[in-house]
């Protein structure tokens, strides 16, 4: 089993100071051992089956879900524990004191963290006040008290909104570029869509991290979200979701009903998608690309373009291969780390090869449907020079092609859209294409 992160990190910090030997340390576990709230912890362990419980236990009231959350099944080995604080207690262990964990509520978890990281035991916040029922001596003492926090900042904030992945959401531009309908008021209305996308977005984001928190945590690379590392907490998260979605219903309001109707399907598959489609094969990767596709009909709505058929089909085929060289991307990444198969995907790492496959062939499908265009009338009242459309397609060839290849050499990140925005090769090959365009019109 893959060492907990607190393990990696030992060496990261010296400890502020290290108790002489014989002397007691207690640690507040929360607010100060553990970056997170045991409380949310508990809930966000398994969502599906706290709900499954409290529905089943006949009972209602906080009591209740307390008791419930009580009985939550902890990952007590990638709970994201503050390194420095760890690295304090480790140095007295090695002294030779003995360490205590106070918790006020959930003992039973709080005493399975104690158990799991080689402490004493824990005592009540009551019990050290008063001083009774303690398994150690008054004096000498020492205590890691919570701290209080100011909050998340801006640089972990704008992690855990995903605020890179809001290049996606240019998408919605597309139709009135292809449609040649690039007015200041057409660009306005399709800049207010993309910041409603983004918001609702962002706070899906959020959702799926909250509901991904066990399977991250064991990630190689997803460990390190903001909310998976407890850089961002819990309960912060749950405000900012309804915050985030609030700003996207207002935003959509101000463009069209319609608009919101498209916005509204696309938050409901993305709830889909993290609650059930991405688990199972091939149904998250057709998932994916729909949703890619949905920013273009979106695009077409808030600008009030029609759109093309010919542009839809060949979204199709490039978002379903985009899609599949992702989940190529993150098996390749665990064969590599070796890694087993990844228990919330419904795929396993000799799946590699179709997957290429599939990708390579969406791509090519992508490409022919493109030139299909190019030789069709529907070019013609749009182009003036459509002749030069043609230099299009082996620039398409060649990103295609490039993309594989780097996926197959395991230096793709997981998402590819992201990874084209980074890559200098892709951004002189989409510059190309612009010109292209621009030339032909």
């Amino acid at each position: 089993m893959e060492q907990p992160a607190w393990q990696h990190d030992r060496s990261e910090a010296a400890p502020e100071s290290v108790p002489v030997p014989g002397r007691t340390l207690v640690i507040d576990l929360e607010g100060a051992l553990l970056r997170s709230e045991l409380l949310m912890e508990a809930l966000f362990s398994s969502p599906a089956r706290m709900l499954a419980r409290f529905g089943a236990g006949g009972r209602a009231g906080m009591a209740a879900l307390t008791d419930i959350l009580a009985r939550a099944e902890l990952d007590y080995a990638h709970l994201p524990y503050d390194a420095d604080v760890l690295n304090r207690a480790l140095a007295a262990r090695a002294r030779g004191a003995k360490i205590f964990l106070v918790a006020g509520r959930f003992a039973g978890h709080a005493a399975g963290i104690a158990a799991h990281l080689g402490f004493d035991g824990v005592v009540t916040p009551a019990a050290l006040a008063n001083g009774v029922n303690l398994p150690f001596d008054r004096e000498p003492i020492e205590r890691i008290e919570s701290r209080r926090e100011s909050g998340a900042g801006l640089k972990t904030w704008a992690k855990a909104l995903r605020l890179y992945q809001y290049a996606k959401n240019t998408l919605l531009f597309v139709p009135a570029i292809t449609a040649h309908q690039m007015t200041l008021a057409t660009l306005g209305i399709t800049l207010l869509a993309f910041l409603a996308f983004s918001a609702c977005a962002s706070g899906a984001y959020l959702m799926n991290d909250l509901l991904d928190l066990a399977a991250d945590r064991q990630h190689p690379t997803k460990r390190h979200r903001a909310l998976a590392s407890g850089d961002l907490r819990i309960s912060s998260a749950l405000l900012a979701i309804p915050a985030l979605w609030g700003f996207a219903l207002v935003a959509s309001l101000c463009i069209s009903p319609l608009f919101l109707g498209v916005l509204a399907a696309y938050l409901a598959t993305t709830i889909a998608y993290s609650l059930v489609l991405k688990r199972k094969m091939l149904v998250d990767v057709v998932t994916l690309a729909g949703l890619y596709s949905l920013r273009i009909v979106a695009g077409g709505v808030a600008a009030g373009v029609m759109l093309s058929e010919w542009l839809m089909v060949f979204s199709l085929f490039v978002f379903t291969s985009l899609a599949l060289i992702k989940r190529f991307s993150e098996l390749s990444m665990r064969q590599g780390e070796g890694l087993s198969d990844p228990s919330n995907r419904d795929y396993r790492i000799s799946d590699l090869h179709i997957i290429a496959a599939m990708a390579a062939a969406s791509a090519m499908n992508a490409v022919t449907v493109f030139t299909l265009y190019v030789s069709s009338s529907a070019v013609t009242p749009l182009y003036s020079r459509p002749w030069m459309l043609w230099l299009l397609a082996p620039l398409l060839l060649y990103w295609f092609g490039r993309a594989l290849m780097i996926a197959h050499r395991r230096e793709m990140p997981d998402d590819p859209i992201i990874y084209a925005f980074r890559d200098s090769a892709s951004r002189t090959t989409v510059a190309a294409m612009v010109c292209i365009m621009l030339a032909a019109i």
